[in-house]
């Protein structure tokens, strides 16, 4: 789980670019810092409802907030990108995945191939058929009619994650690529072809060579989110 800070509300009005946007909070104009690189056009819709985690004092920064949680009127969508990474090796360290409940070391940045993977993990028991498995977290905020969508643009880096893993596999390791849906409407998951239908061929490809493809959405509310449950990825 993470817990938010006290969040300020106010009125998305703008992206200036890929981390910067434009909120009015009491009337006011002010520079948020948007922790994401994806485009959010479902989220950044100027008029929407925005709560806002203030910069910690005393700063250099020019943004006075980070984008924390967007309210879309029928639910609450985190913002944040930083944060699937941790929210999924709390939820292995606490053993509330039991698709990985043999791996109690969790060794986060790994690098494997070309690519720096999320977390690298492994059973110290020497036999054990567990082994390694290198596991590579993506953020998604995108539901169309209630299926979580990745990516909502165009991602070469995406598709490397995705090619080390297959060579991660070929090696004799586990590997897997998890979607973490950071709101809690999704009921299922698919590639988003229209946006980027490379990345959805080469997770196809990988998933047939024994990649696994994991999604679970979020449970938030506007004091904190948590990892919640798995739900069907469809191919």
């Amino acid at each position: 789980m993470v817990r938010f800070p006290a969040l300020v509300e106010g009125r998305f009005i703008r992206r200036l670019n890929r981390f910067a946007a434009l909120v009015d909070v009491e009337r006011r104009e002010h520079l948020a810092h948007v922790p994401n690189s994806g485009r959010m056009a479902e989220l950044l819709v100027p008029g929407f409802r925005v709560l806002l985690a203030p910069a910690p004092q005393p700063t250099t920064r020019k943004t006075a907030y980070d984008l924390a949680i967007v309210d879309i009127g029928t639910t609450l969508s985190s913002a944040d990108a930083r944060l699937p990474n941790h929210l999924v090796a709390e939820a292995i360290a606490e053993g509330r995945l039991a698709e990985f409940a043999d791996y109690p070391l969790v060794r986060p940045e790994a690098v494997y191939g070309e690519s720096r993977l999320d977390f690298r993990l492994e059973n110290p028991v020497i036999g054990h058929p567990a082994g390694i498995c290198y596991v590579e977290t993506k953020s998604v905020t995108l539901v169309v009619e209630g299926v979580g969508r990745f990516p909502d643009a165009p991602t070469l880096r995406g598709v490397k994650h995705l090619r080390s893993l297959m060579a991660a596999k070929a090696a004799g390791h586990r590997a897997v690529v998890i979607f973490v849906i950071q709101r809690g409407d999704a009921v299922a998951f698919t590639p988003n072809d229209a946006a980027d239908p490379l990345l959805g061929r080469v997770l196809r490809e990988a998933v047939s060579v024994g990649v696994e493809a994991w999604a679970y959405r979020c449970h938030l509310d506007e004091t904190a989110i948590v990892l919640a449950d798995a739900i069907p990825v469809r191919l």
